[in-house]
């Protein structure tokens, strides 16, 4: 993974261009999150996400539409388009999650654990060997590193 210098604007925004973003500085984490709400939010069998302080996000051209896709939680999303754009949530007042494949070079942020791995589609695996988590990350040690052993 290329480190993001703490200086560095990363750059992003929806698919028509009428919402666009920017961060400053390192990400707190970056994680593949595998729980239904997210897959249902996505349309994707995991989404990978972006966890920043608000103050080093800025907003630079639009305003996301958003959903309140459970208690306490924002969803934002380009009113034009449909891109799903970030996350917010009671639960970590001072963050947004931004989705990763909504940045112009997603290819500079590399995934550092999975989520909600409890949610996870039997179907779908990522092969890697970062750590996989039941629920949020950092909350009690990892089930285990790399994919699910799978029959043969």
């Amino acid at each position: 993974m290329t480190e993001t210098p703490e200086t560095a604007s990363v750059r992003g925004g929806c698919a028509c261009g009428a919402v666009r973003f920017s961060y400053t500085g390192r990400p707190k984490w970056v994680a593949y999150c595998h729980c239904a709400s997210c897959r249902r939010a996505t349309a994707a069998p995991a989404a990978a996400w972006i966890g920043l302080e608000t103050n080093q996000y800025t907003l630079e051209a639009g305003t996301p539409a958003t959903y309140p896709s459970s208690p306490g939680v924002s969803r934002g999303f380009c009113g034009t388009c449909g891109t799903p754009l970030s996350y917010a949530g009671a639960r970590w007042p001072t963050e947004i999650h931004l989705l990763a494949g909504a940045l112009d070079d997603p290819a500079g942020i590399a995934p550092r654990g999975h989520v909600h791995v409890d949610d996870q589609l039997p179907w779908f695996e990522v092969l890697d060997a970062l750590p996989r988590f039941a629920g949020v990350g950092g909350e009690a040690p990892p089930l285990r590193r790399g994919p699910r052993t799978t029959p043969d």
